[in-house]
């Protein structure tokens, strides 16, 4: 006599509705915009000591590179598995928030207004931007009630 075999998790019908929300979240034209829009503020903020010029100022050059990388890997994931990462978008929110401040507390210097405000705005943008990604999670949930 065997043992019934149960169906593998990946069948359930909650994942697989959960999937094909997700990939319909994904393909709507507001959702892939929002996506290019963020990943094209991580690349800007990876790049803006250069573009702005102010990449002699070894603390914030370091210090957005490493959050524009670290922004721009973050928000990538949301196209091809937003079932799976769609929560870490309150991490983009938290990067966003930390490049608006982090001219004035990254080593106590004092920036040019050129470094202030591109990161104020750039900061700004990946809020928004966040917490746009952030909202298609919740209305996935509202949906569902």
């Amino acid at each position: 006599m065997t043992a019934p075999t149960s169906p593998r998790i990946e069948q359930h019908p909650d994942i697989m509705a959960l999937r094909a929300h997700s990939e319909e979240t994904t393909a709507l034209p507001a959702a892939q915009a929002v996506e290019a829009l963020a990943l094209l503020c991580g690349v800007y903020l990876a790049a803006s000591p250069w573009i702005v010029g102010f990449n002699g100022v070894s603390t914030l050059t370091a210090n957005n590179l490493i959050t524009g990388i670290a922004f721009a890997l973050l928000v990538g994931g949301f196209g091809s598995a937003y079932e799976r990462t769609h929560s870490m978008s309150w991490a983009a929110l938290g990067v966003g928030v930390w490049t608006i401040i982090s001219p004035w507390v990254v080593a106590g210097h004092s920036f040019g207004t050129a470094a202030n405000v591109s990161n104020v705005i750039v900061g700004a943008v990946c809020c928004v931007t966040a917490l746009a990604l952030a909202g298609m999670g919740v209305n996935r949930a509202r949906t569902r009630r």
